[in-house]
């Protein structure tokens, strides 16, 4: 993991979302970016895990990887995501993983999966981050 990219993901759990959650991050390479989190503490009133959970999980593999693909004078940032929710999860842990579907000079976009123990798809979505220059304010 390259330096940039392991104080980005320190930068975002210090004290942030990711560490609320519980996030856990299993990979970083630019060709698959895993993390995870428990679904205890991560659920809606009914007990399941809830879809902004998965959704949250998504993003930052997502953005992960994205910045992973962006270069050095680049940082990404997202602008769309979008979710299709399979099944619920009650207990143990959801792994994201998100892997490069299409890769530009400006747009990064993602394929994400987010798996139950068994590996079954509680979600499965897609992140496109935008490629802005360091400089740019």
């Amino acid at each position: 993991m390259s330096d940039d990219i392991r104080d980005h993901i320190s930068a975002a759990d210090r004290g942030g979302l990711g560490e609320r959650m519980g996030m856990e991050w299993l990979e970083t390479t630019p060709e698959r970016v895993a993390a995870r989190i428990p679904v205890a503490g991560n659920t809606q009133p009914f007990g399941l895990l809830h879809g902004g959970a998965s959704a949250v999980l998504a993003e930052s593999v997502g953005s992960v990887l994205a910045n992973l693909l962006a270069g050095p004078d680049r940082f990404a940032v997202g602008i769309e995501l979008s979710c299709s929710h399979h099944r619920s999860a009650r207990e143990g842990w959801v792994t994201a993983t998100a892997t490069p579907l299409a890769v530009g000079r400006t747009l990064v976009t993602s394929h994400i999966l987010v798996a139950d123990d068994a590996g079954r798809p509680v979600c499965t979505a897609r992140l496109t981050c935008y490629l802005r220059d360091a400089d740019a304010t």
